[in-house]
């Protein structure tokens, strides 16, 4: 005699058959899938085979065999907020941690924590996964690093945000991609692997965040990465992100670096160890030639882990409370609403966006706000969308005299050429973003560490690259890395489907006005130099015609637009700060079992690109939701500049 019973989660089926012989009860798991003509097809599942817990309402009872144990819970209307109680009778699966988010934060989170044999782990993203019948050759728009731009042009795996009109860069709305697939944005950025200055982080424990100072955060730079050049002080060496440099060896990269040495700057050979300041070759997250996403580092190699589940195209809507306690989520899946309940924490890693998006459409933020949306108030959070930060640049375009840009590159049957190298051997122009070349420098005297960055570029970029180039010409990416003008973000509607409104309040200040005229002017310098004699045609960008500061200040309102570094807008902080969202253990203030960990916690933008310091931050918090004592690397130098009377 059998008895079975079952439950069906996005089209799967897993069963448990209950035989009785004798006096003997054995449970046999199985699994399978539900046939178009309500037939089942299932087979056992393998020894040791993670099956969710499933919570039953109305009954509660455990049933255990020699390999796995089974639970189902109890859990009534009264226990939960009458818009989050579930149908009586209905079975919805339970884990230990509900990970919101595959993105650059949620991918490796997914992995540390699934690393517990005992805790389960549920994924959610909203967007597909990054590989198409898991092909990367069939995906080549997300892992062949040169074509990075495609998946800027449409919203495929991309947000596609925009911001409110900008008063202070006429009236102009910006362009925010943001990933929506698995790596999240680590899948559509440009793959340069920058971790800011020592100062950013020993300046997050000035401003309330308590254990997270260069010290405590450069052990988990080192625990994350794996560096062609091998480990030191500073770089890692066996960690699961690949870093690598760029083998173009293109003459206009070493030009830009000889033209900055030649204009005062120091040479730097590692501007993620221990001298940021200077000019030198980036690192990229690159690996053997493809894009080495936070899915392909932590995600897709853990995948076969037996308590881990992932789900994808599923838009998380609702954070449920019971009283101040997270106790799971809500999301859409193929058209449907299901529930699933965390025992021990949901952890938002959906971004600087989407996190503080999810809290309010919960009830988490401002109380006015979410009275005026008629969303029920959970916690009183001022801090939830404000203090939004970002990075502005603009390019700064030279005409090449010679025919060495990626001009020609940009040709069909060039790409096409390209493109077949990928495919076939993962080498070639398509085997790199070209961003190989970069540096940071002090726009003035008396700044104690670079506030200006640099990304050179041996081609011309208009538009996002959604427009073609138009010539031989080359580009330095230039803005500073510590802006003034602060913004926020707020809920459009109470439509989880409606994107936010962004108010960024880009060149605000004074003083970021100056700043951007002084990265003109210092990168017009850079590009006079000896070293580029032999490229140097007539300037792009502004152009011959911009010289006075007033011009130079109207061409910055008109070309200036994002760097994609969105932050800071669901702050970390200490629980006295009435804007602090989680406190230094990212736990979200005043609530229990909720977690946010991605850029939005960041207290300020750091100086230089987020991807790195954000996969930084998820190994951080891993320990700490872990109960692991922290990394800790005490007293490492750190390049100071011999005088900050000079600009260099």
């Amino acid at each position: 005699m059998a008895e079975s019973q079952r439950d069906f989660r996005g089209g799967k089926a897993f069963t448990l058959i209950t035989s009785q012989t004798g006096a003997r009860r054995v449970v046999t798991a199985t699994r399978g899938r539900l046939m178009r003509d309500g037939s089942s097809q299932f087979t056992c599942l393998p020894e040791r085979q993670f099956v969710p817990r499933i919570r039953n309402v109305g009954q509660s009872f455990s049933c255990s065999s020699s390999v796995n144990h089974y639970r189902f819970f109890t859990a009534t209307s009264a226990h939960l907020n009458a818009s989050s109680s579930p149908t009586a009778n209905q079975k919805t699966p339970s884990y230990s941690y509900i990970i919101v988010g595959a993105g650059s934060a949620g991918c490796v989170l997914a992995n540390r924590l699934s690393e517990d044999a005992h805790e389960s782990v549920l994924l959610l993203e909203a967007g597909p996964k990054d590989m198409f019948l898991g092909s990367l050759r069939l995906s080549w728009k997300i892992h062949m690093p040169a074509a990075l731009t495609y998946n800027l042009c449409d919203d495929k795996y991309n947000w596609y945000y925009h911001t409110l009109p900008q008063a202070h860069v006429d009236n102009r709305v910006m362009y925010w991609p943001r990933g929506r697939v698995w790596g999240g944005s680590s899948s559509l950025n440009a793959m340069v692997y920058i971790r800011g200055h020592a100062e950013d982080y020993n300046r997050w424990q000035r401003e309330g965040a308590e254990g997270w100072d260069y010290e405590h955060c450069l052990p988990y730079f080192r625990k994350a990465q794996c560096h062609e050049l091998g480990e030191n002080r500073y770089r890692g060496g066996s960690g699961p992100l690949h870093v690598s440099r760029g083998k173009t060896n293109h003459p206009l990269h070493k030009a830009f670096i000889d033209a900055g040495q030649q204009a005062g700057y120091p040479f730097t050979d590692d501007m993620n160890g221990y001298q940021q300041e200077g000019l030198g070759f980036m690192d990229m997250t690159v690996y053997k030639g493809k894009r080495w996403s936070t899915a392909s580092a932590y995600l897709r190699p853990v995948l076969g882990r037996p308590n881990l589940k992932t789900e994808v195209r599923c838009l998380t809507t609702k954070i449920l409370f019971d009283g101040n306690k997270a106790v799971g989520v809500e999301y859409i899946l193929n058209g449907q609403k299901k529930k699933v309940f965390a025992d021990k924490e949901v952890i938002l890693c959906g971004g600087a966006i989407n996190s503080p998006q999810l809290l309010m459409l919960s009830g988490v933020g401002n109380a006015d706000d979410l009275k005026q949306l008629d969303i029920p108030v959970v916690q009183h959070l001022p801090g939830v969308g404000s203090n939004l930060q970002d990075h502005l640049e603009l390019y700064v375009q030279q005409q090449c005299t010679q025919p060495i840009t990626l001009y020609k590159a940009q040709k069909p049957f060039h790409m096409v050429k390209i493109g077949l190298e990928w495919l076939t051997l993962f080498t070639g122009y398509g085997a790199t973003a070209h961003l190989e070349s970069g540096g940071f420098i002090r726009s003035r005297p008396h700044v104690t560490h670079p506030d200006i960055q640099f990304h050179f570029l041996p081609s011309q970029v208009i538009d996002h690259g959604r427009v073609a180039s138009k010539t031989e010409a080359y580009q330095v990416h230039v803005g500073p890395m510590r802006s003034t003008s602060i913004g926020w973000m707020k809920l459009k509607s109470a439509n989880p489907l409606d994107h936010p409104l962004l108010q960024p309040n880009y060149l605000s200040t004074d003083i970021d006005v100056w700043e951007f005229r002084e990265s003109v002017k210092l990168s017009r310098e850079i590009f006079a130099q000896k070293a580029f004699d032999p490229f140097r045609g007539p300037e792009v960008l502004p152009g011959s015609q911009i010289q006075s500061d007033a011009d130079i200040d109207a061409f910055v309102r008109q070309k200036a637009d994002s760097a994609y570094h969105p932050s800071c807008t669901c702050k970390m902080g200490s629980p006295s700060d009435p804007m602090a969202v989680v406190d230094s253990n990212t736990r979200v203030l005043g609530l229990e079992k909720l977690r946010v960990v991605d850029a939005s916690i960041m207290p300020s933008i750091v100086s230089g690109n987020l991807n790195a310091p954000t996969i930084m931050m998820a190994e951080k918090a891993a320990d700490i939701i872990r109960g692991r004592p922290p990394l800790v690397d005490p007293a490492v130098p750190v390049y100071q500049p011999k005088t900050l009377n000079t600009q260099r």
